[in-house]
């Protein structure tokens, strides 16, 4: 009875402290909902949003600050002062512009605000050997700039040789400017950081300047920098799946084999994907770059490659509706590699109705789990496409983890967007997207050999699931939206 006593006389005496912590977070609360209201995108989510920050506003006021509060009028400030609009035009007064594609793919040149651009040199690299022996070659040779952008840079094996290449080039007078996103890189030791910087690399996160707790923006957590990117003289590009990693070239005891896919583009692409970066680096540090772009910007192929990055800084979910676009555009096939299959409402129905037409819809997605909620939720998704008669395959052959999208023998794409809400919607991606019959021709080539390695799901596995199984699995599918 003492200790009742005791903690009301304790509450009393803190009462107006705690009055005004609980006037703050109502009007925080009340805040985010004005916010909410001003910036809906969808009626259920809105509503969903609404609903919570009346009933229950702490937590759902801090939460909301996390998932929900998405503004970069900086971002857009950066795209105006890097010239993102004038972009078109200059690629069609240096006769760089591939019209023919790019008046046949419309909306991904709109989205991409860029044309295809003629002249590239493409090659596909499987697995993280080539990928990475492809890199540091391409790093060592460099002349005058490198650009070096991933999700994930981890201080292992490989994190040591990509750091000695780019001290190696620094100290022989060679620009280089490492960018990593701070979630995906959250390991990544201040001793490896500082041996690089100490060389004279230029090394930033992506949200070093936008701390967490920023007062003048939003938290910015929710919103990662998902792109892979490395540029050298911009001339040459390399973007894909691969991160820094020791499991990226099969090292780990988990995973095994790590099945993933990254291109490698020789020309104007290339000098696209260094004006990306460029963006990115000036948002992330304040300090714009020249991205020393070769004048003339050479065109070795004869491959016409779009380069399209997306992210929550655009003014629609421009990554969603450029994959819609290319769902609705398949009449034979549609075949569809993702590490992460978590489609919303609209996707869904997009590949309901390329299946309905008659398209060859197949999806590729790994037997292993490294997310393990975005797994359940992947598997129950992928259930409802297999009810529906589309082709779900899980490949067996270790873990995979790269995004690839192949639309009948017309579109290529590979890229860093997973089949998620996360990648059309929260993240920062980026995707290249081909058309020359080569780069198809080699992409159907990869795939078949990965559906050979992969065992497809039937309805007769639906029903061996326990119903534990499927429980979790449909209460993972509950948070599609944020995965």
């Amino acid at each position: 009875m003492t200790r009742d006593f005791d903690l009301i006389a304790l509450f009393l005496d803190n009462l107006p402290i705690i009055a005004a912590l609980t006037l703050a977070i109502y009007a925080l609360a009340a805040v985010c909902a004005v916010r909410e209201v001003l910036h809906s995108r969808t009626a259920q989510g809105s509503i969903g949003w609404l609903l919570s920050l009346l009933f229950l506003p702490f937590p759902t006021a801090f939460i909301y600050l996390v998932f929900g509060w998405k503004h970069f009028g900086d971002y857009e400030e950066v795209r105006a002062y890097a010239g993102r609009e004038t972009r078109a035009e200059r690629a069609r007064n240096m006769k760089l512009a591939d019209a023919d594609t790019s008046t046949s793919w419309p909306v991904l040149t709109k989205i991409a605000q860029i044309p295809f651009l003629a002249g590239n040199k493409v090659e596909v690299l499987i697995d993280g050997v080539d990928t990475f022996e492809s890199i540091l070659a391409g790093i060592a040779a460099a002349k005058r700039t490198v650009l070096v952008q991933f999700f994930i840079v981890r201080d292992d094996g490989i994190g040591q040789r990509l750091a000695d290449c780019l001290i190696e080039r620094a100290k022989a007078g060679v620009r280089i400017h490492l960018l990593y996103d701070d979630v995906g890189s959250k390991g990544l030791s201040n001793g490896y950081i500082r041996r690089l910087c100490d060389a004279g690399v230029h090394v930033a996160g992506f949200n070093e300047r936008h701390k967490l707790l920023r007062l003048s923006g939003p938290m910015r957590l929710n919103y990662r920098n998902h792109r892979k990117i490395v540029v050298v003289d911009g001339e040459t590009a390399w973007v894909g799946g691969h991160n820094v990693g020791d499991e990226y070239l099969g090292l780990s005891q988990t995973f095994g084999h790590w099945r993933d896919t990254h291109v490698r583009v020789e020309g104007p692409a290339a000098s696209a994907c260094a004006l990306s970066f460029g963006e990115d680096w000036h948002w992330a540090t304040g300090q714009p770059i020249d991205p020393c772009l070769p004048d003339p910007i050479p065109q070795p192929g004869d491959e016409p490659v779009l380069t399209m990055p997306t992210g929550p800084a655009d003014t629609f979910e421009d990554c969603g509706i450029a994959f819609a676009e290319v769902i609705a555009r398949a009449r034979k096939r549609l075949w569809i590699v993702s590490p992460y299959f978590v489609p919303e409402q609209a996707m869904q129905t997009a590949l309901l109705a390329a299946s309905m037409r008659g398209v060859d819809v197949r999806i590729l997605l790994p037997e292993k789990a490294d997310h393990r909620l975005v797994w359940l939720a992947s598997y129950a998704h992928a259930d409802d496409m297999t009810e529906y008669g589309i082709k779900v395959y899980r490949y067996t052959a270790g873990f995979l983890h790269q995004k690839v999208i192949l639309v009948d023998d017309a579109l290529a794409g590979i890229g860093t967007v997973n089949f998620d809400a996360r990648s059309f919607r929260i993240n920062f991606e980026i995707m290249l997207w081909f058309t020359h019959q080569r780069t198809i021709s080699r992409v159907e080539e990869m795939l078949v050999e990965d559906f050979s390695r992969s065992r497809e799901a039937t309805q007769e596995d639906l029903a061996s699931r326990s119903y534990a199984f499927r429980f979790v699995a449909q209460a993972a599918r509950l948070f599609s939206p944020i995965l």
